[in-house]
């Protein structure tokens, strides 16, 4: 009976910790984009395109926009 209830206490401790941690990560990457205007500025250099800050704008707006369209689903 002991090891039953350590094996149902271990199954559930999983579980919700997965959750908790998935929680916890798409908050914080809600919050904080892994990609920012100045990484997005330098791709762009790189490629050879001069970034103008309304372009950039356009592009992180465009991100936020796709990201918040998936958090929905």
């Amino acid at each position: 009976m002991v090891v039953l209830v350590g094996i149902l206490a271990l199954v559930i401790g999983l579980v919700g910790g997965f959750f908790l941690a998935r929680f916890t990560m798409k908050s914080y990457l809600a919050k904080n984009p892994p990609i920012s205007e100045e990484m997005m500025k330098s791709m762009m250099m790189s490629m050879g395109q001069k970034p103008s800050q309304k372009k950039l704008n356009q592009m992180m707006a465009q991100m936020k926009a796709q990201n918040a369209k998936a958090q929905k689903k």
